[in-house]
């Protein structure tokens, strides 16, 4: 665990940063939040604030999330807390197997009063809170206490899962296999949480 705690290195910056995007671009396929962003698209046919609007939600969201899961890390380190995230993982991995529906009310009807870029903002925002991606933050911010790190990735992978969605609409669901990419997604957080409990034999 002291490794974690210092400095990271230029390679171990790297994996952090690609562990995170991987991880949450499989866990954002056939989620609640771009299943939002093909609604979004089909109502509002403007790509761009739409893109914009996801980016700024998940970058303050994911940051404040990562932060979270550091600072509980920080306050409850021990090898309980550890095997925590450990089983967390593992948790995550059979959670990210269900897939997930959208309410329709959960995608904002009134573009007219914020604009696209801030009803995008505010409705990516508020369906991120409890959702798959940013639990899987928090566990990887209480993972590797890289609060920018784990920001910058799993906003990559949010953005990498979510703008073909944006462009491509409902033909994503049909060009993307989502069975398949949970089940990659799943085993992801399976190896981790594997990986995690190794660390503390």
């Amino acid at each position: 665990m002291s490794s974690v705690n210092c400095q990271p290195g230029p390679e171990y910056r790297m994996d952090i940063i690609l562990a995170s995007t991987l991880l949450v671009a499989f866990a954002e396929i056939g989620d609640k939040t771009m299943l939002l962003a093909i609604i979004l698209a089909a109502r509002f046919r403007a790509p761009w604030p739409i893109i914009g609007g996801i980016f700024a939600a998940t970058i303050v969201n994911h940051a404040l999330a990562a932060w979270a899961g550091s600072a509980i890390s920080g306050l409850l380190d021990g090898t309980w807390f550890r095997l925590a995230v450990a089983l967390g993982f593992l948790a995550m991995a059979a959670w990210i197997l269900v897939p997930d529906t959208l309410d329709e009310d959960d995608a904002a009807d009134k573009p007219a009063r914020y604009g696209v870029f801030l009803t995008t903002t505010i409705a990516f925002f508020m369906a991120e809170m409890g959702d798959k991606t940013q639990i899987a933050t928090v566990a990887l911010g209480a993972r590797y206490h890289a609060i920018g790190l784990v920001a910058i990735g799993t906003t990559l992978g949010m953005m990498l899962a979510n703008v073909p969605a944006v462009f491509l609409g409902e033909r994503i669901t049909r060009i993307v296999p989502m069975k398949a990419m949970r089940i990659g997604a799943a085993i992801i957080f399976a190896i981790l949480g594997v990986l995690a409990i190794r660390e503390l034999l």
